[in-house]
């Protein structure tokens, strides 16, 4: 639909310039002509009478002018202190241009409300919205990103993923929690104790989900994946730092599961 009105515009545009010069070309010739004329009426000895141009005889028609001799036949039977008043109708041309209106006016009802020929403005919108999520959509599937949820998410120490869930945290969880993590509303998240466990998976889900009958919202509809591994990761950095007057401790303890240590294959064969 824009290329067709793009389309519209440039051809009325064209028209417009080639009408332009038309007009021009016009009053160039009418120039010549009376030139020339004016040149055999003083050839001839003859007084040189020039007659109204095609343009001002179109002006004047398009206006409505009367001449000036015939102004009597447009006095109207009223004066008021010898101030008499001509009997003018509209020019034409404004006539002409409100019957284009009226006449436009019914096009454009006809064509966007009677026969849904062209969308109305809330459709546009619509097809863009509907043609932008498509276009999205796409996107998505030519290139799949790595996708994150409970069972996949692991601890970013991403400084930028870092400073995302810090302020994610400080614009939404400190609330609860205080913007040093040590609990007001919710738990104290500073310690080594835990409601729902403390590893990053636990954390996810939390926020992802909230807890049912606390103040702690699922969190899962208002934030995207990433940044809800963003603010976990950025949770667990608060592990240790003791803030001033923390609440007191909820929950089990949780220790992170320590990962076993890698044993060198070749002193193992070689003890054997």
């Amino acid at each position: 639909m824009t290329k067709f009105y793009l389309v519209i515009s440039f051809v009325f545009v064209i028209a417009l310039l080639v009408l332009a010069i038309l007009i021009y070309l016009l009053k160039v010739i009418n120039i010549l002509a009376e030139n020339s004329a004016r040149e055999k009426a003083e050839k001839s000895g003859l007084v040189y009478q020039p007659t109204p141009s095609f343009f001002k005889r179109f002006w004047d028609k398009i206006n409505g002018f009367v001449p000036k001799e015939k102004e009597a036949t447009l006095i109207m039977d009223h004066n008021y202190d010898g101030i008499t008043e001509l009997d003018n109708h509209l020019p034409p041309w404004w006539k002409w241009l409100f019957y284009v209106t009226i006449i436009w006016g019914v096009v454009y009802f006809s064509a966007y409300h009677i026969f849904n020929s062209f969308p109305l403005s809330i459709g546009e919108y619509e097809n863009e919205v509907a043609y932008a999520n498509d276009q999205m959509q796409k996107s998505k599937t030519a290139n799949p990103g790595l996708k994150i949820d409970e069972a996949t998410v692991e601890v970013t120490t991403d400084a930028t993923m870092l400073a995302n869930g810090k302020s994610t945290f400080l614009n939404t969880c400190s609330s609860c929690h205080r913007k040093d993590g040590g609990g007001d509303i919710g738990p104290n998240l500073t310690d080594e104790y835990w409601k729902h466990g403390g590893s990053i998976k636990n954390i996810f889900k939390v926020v992802t989900n909230g807890v049912p009958g606390t103040n702690m919202v699922a969190w899962g509809g208002a934030m995207s994946p990433e940044a809800i591994r963003n603010v976990a990761s950025y949770v667990l950095t608060l592990q240790g730092s003791k803030p001033a007057n923390p609440k007191k401790p909820e929950g089990d303890l949780y220790k992170p599961e320590q990962k076993p240590a890698k044993t060198d294959s070749t002193k193992t064969q070689s003890s054997l």
